[in-house]
């Protein structure tokens, strides 16, 4: 029995529930649930003592699955359900554009199980009948297909990180003299990553073998060798720990990194001066740099940060001493886009301001979603007149914070906003999103998003692609098109922080910055713990070459009042 499981546990319900075709609150019970446990410190002493009620969000039935879980190690419940349908049916709901009835369908008329059986049932046209659909759907559930096996064996940053900084940190406890440190793709701060890499100057590969082999619940030893021992861990995801010399861990730490892109730049600096990267050659030892720095000032470059290492210039722009400051996580005021229990968060305001304040933002903007993401439980008029009554309640009582008034208003399919004018017009901010006909043409989509971003009303464009980084491409658009007219509208873009997320695209921002367009790094929030993943967004406007000055919620919040005031004028 192991409670760190329940979550998954409790999502694998939602999702079996779902595709049972069963109440949606039931199956968002389960979804909360599983967000709740997840967050949860103390929970055995809570189940113990028979308190798990207490707890908002977690019910009497949810409770006996705990109790029964903490007791047993199963769940009668999500037995019966794994009879009913096989757990192999969740990988299906990974593939874009299909939903849980067709899931279920594929299930009971052709025994469809998992994402081979239905690429090999597309490709005999057996959906054709079965759904009296055409060829241009199925074509699409195959493009689906491939788009997951591009992407199955990529993993999100926040995943991975977590995960790495957890290896990382035992190894420093360990052994504490060695230095131990993460590179490749993770250092840089990819949004997707396919491993884990890790450098150590730990000189015994029997010592890092037996204290790996005390993990074995949570990983695999693969394969080890002189400078390398490969691991696999629980996630599906492989960590490399190379182990090498004390006098060349810089060295190794900026070959490492990455990218390759950024290493083939460096490459004729250090020729010219008669030096190899990696490995460091015997005649070269007595230039023994120690640092990162050192090297790259040896080599006639200032430092450039981990972040910025993707071959967009940043070597060009270190020769020439116009490397961007970046912005960092503390210069970062307040949180923007913030769902409450009022639609599809999971907290209260009171909550979301409380956990603002310990991470030392000075304010939040909630923008809970607009009524027709019925899907989402969506603000009708009447409920948002409660809502503005309560944030005035607590502006009026607070010295020190804020809360400013939002909406996430959709994009209609014609361009237009969710609420008139005269709505519109009485809150602070107005991030105006797609969540909905993403198939449109290029052009029907850029109408569509061109006359929303005209709207007087509008101050951010959020989630601008609309894509879910390993599930679905972000629609059709011409970004530098958007950019454009964003810039000549007032209008914001947000680099939302959701790690699902983390759109717009990076690779867009040095354009948006060299334009002088305001970027608001969002977390999307639907949890307090949500607020957190802003340092996700400022990792990535750090690698898009954002500074303090290009993004809007590094304003204090008397800056971001005013400018608020000047955008509704």
């Amino acid at each position: 029995m192991n409670l760190k499981e329940l979550p998954e546990i409790f999502e694998n319900i939602a999702g079996l529930l779902e595709i049972k075709g069963e109440n949606p609150f039931k199956i968002r019970a389960y979804q909360n649930a599983a967000k709740i446990i997840s967050q949860i410190d103390g929970l055995e002493e809570k189940i113990k003592d028979k308190r798990l009620t207490e707890i908002k969000g977690i019910g009497e039935a949810i409770a006996k699955k705990i109790e029964e879980y903490y007791k047993t190690g199963s769940i009668s419940y999500y037995d019966d359900l794994k009879r009913d349908f096989p757990l192999s049916l969740l990988e299906l709901r990974k593939i874009p554009t299909l939903g849980p009835k067709k899931i279920k369908t594929l299930y009971e008329k052709l025994g469809i199980t998992n994402i081979g059986e239905l690429e090999y049932a597309c490709k005999e046209n057996r959906l054709l009948t079965l759904f009296r659909i055409g060829k241009r759907t199925q074509d699409r559930i195959l493009k689906g297909i491939e788009f997951f096996k591009k992407h199955k064996d990529e993993f999100l940053l926040a995943e991975t990180e977590s995960q790495a900084e957890i290896l990382r940190d035992s190894l420093k406890a360990r052994f504490a003299s060695s230095k131990v440190d993460i590179c490749g793709s993770i250092r840089r701060k990819k949004e997707v990553v396919r491993d884990i890499d890790i450098i150590t100057t730990l000189e015994s590969r029997e010592a890092l073998n037996q204290f790996l082999g005390s993990f074995s619940e949570t990983l695999t030893v693969i394969s080890s060798d002189n400078e390398k021992t490969t691991l696999k861990l629980k996630s599906g995801v492989t960590a490399e720990i190379r182990r090498v010399k004390e006098e060349e861990y810089p060295y190794a730490l900026l070959y490492f990194t990455g990218s390759d892109e950024h290493i083939a730049g460096l490459a004729p600096l250090f020729q010219k001066r008669g030096l190899n990267i990696w490995p460091i050659r015997a005649t070269e030892k007595k230039q023994i740099l120690k640092t990162e720095e050192e090297i790259y000032n040896a080599i006639g470059l200032d430092f450039i940060p981990p972040e910025l290492r993707e071959g967009y210039g940043e070597i060009e722009a270190a020769a020439s001493k116009k490397l961007p400051e970046l912005v960092k996580m503390e210069d970062i005021r307040g949180a923007l886009h913030v769902h409450t229990n009022f639609s599809d968060g999971l907290d209260s305001l009171k909550i979301l301001i409380d956990f603002s304040k310990g991470l030392g933002l000075e304010y939040i903007g909630i923008s809970d979603h607009s009524r027709s993401a019925y899907y989402a439980r969506g603000l009708k008029i009447e409920n948002l007149k409660r809502q503005w009554a309560l944030i005035d309640e607590i502006n009026r009582s607070e010295d020190s914070f804020f809360v400013f008034k939002g909406i996430e208003s959709d994009i209609l399919p014609d361009g237009s906003l969710d609420y008139p004018d005269d709505v519109l017009k009485q809150f602070d901010f107005v991030i105006a999103s797609i969540h909905s006909h993403f198939n449109l043409s290029k052009k029907e989509q850029m109408e569509r998003i061109i006359k929303a971003l005209k709207n007087p009303y509008v101050t951010i464009f959020g989630h601008p692609t609309g894509r879910l980084l390993l599930y679905r491409d972000g629609y059709s658009l011409d970004m530098e098109e958007i950019i454009e007219i964003s810039i000549n509208n007032g209008i914001v873009i947000e680099l939302n922080a959701s790690p699902y997320r983390l759109d717009i695209d990076w690779r867009h921002l040095k354009y948006a910055k060299n334009k002088g367009l305001l970027i608001s790094i969002n977390p999307d929030a639907h949890s307090k713990t949500g607020l957190s993943d802003i340092k996700f967004g400022v990792a990535m406007a750090r690698k898009g070459w954002l500074e303090k000055k290009d993004v809007l919620n590094a304003k204090t919040s008397e800056e971001i009042k005013n400018f608020f005031n000047m955008r509704r004028r």
